[in-house]
């Protein structure tokens, strides 16, 4: 990667959070091809990987790479830090910079990982850090109302619960509503900023 490359990198008890890269490729399709069937209604359950080489994943990887040094979308690959499996990803990204800082985030992990913590412990990680070096003001989660194991999540690390959008996304050919999630940097001890100057 380049000197300009997306290289933000952080630490939890258990965890790594960082970008993933080519190297990862071994740990990341260890972790997809250790899935247990289907767990819950929102869990994919096993993944085919042939079409996912590793040329794909480096594309992946730059494409992240891309995406966050234009302010679009920043992935964090989820590693142990004791064997350095990969767990999962955490991602965030921007709706509106300018006066309203807002951005979604979205998780995932491998559910042979899954009910051990280890997704309270990324995402509560993931947004002190997207509050404090990515100075964002608003994050939200959009959760399919019956989606009980990621209510429990975002509860768990002190998200709010703000409202219902209907039809707020298509899936499965039809418009389906959500729960909004959100958090601000007052719910994590951290002080207001104001907007970043823009160009």
């Amino acid at each position: 990667m380049s000197a300009t490359a997306w290289k933000l990198r952080l630490e939890t008890e258990r965890l790594i959070l960082r970008p993933q890269e080519p190297g990862d490729y071994e740990s990341w399709s260890a972790g997809f091809a250790g899935w247990l069937p289907k767990q819950h209604p929102y869990d994919a359950g096993w993944v085919d990987l042939e079409a996912w080489d590793w040329y794909w994943f480096v594309e992946v990887c730059q494409r992240h790479q891309q995406w966050a040094l234009m302010d679009r979308a920043y992935i964090f690959g989820v590693f142990s830090r004791e064997t350095n499996q990969h767990l999962g990803n955490i991602d965030l990204s921007t709706i509106r910079r300018e006066e309203n800082q807002w951005a979604n985030l979205g998780y995932s992990i491998h559910n042979q990982y899954q009910r051990q913590g280890f997704g309270k412990e990324a995402v509560r990680a993931a947004l002190v850090a997207e509050f404090k070096e990515l100075n964002y003001h608003r994050i939200e989660a959009a959760i399919n109302l019956d989606n009980e194991p990621s209510i429990a999540l975002v509860e768990s690390v002190g998200m709010q619960k703000e409202c219902v959008r209907s039809g707020f996304y298509y899936e499965n050919e039809q418009w389906v509503d959500h729960l909004i999630y959100v958090a601000l940097p007052a719910q994590f001890g951290l002080p207001e900023k104001p907007p970043l100057e823009t160009a």
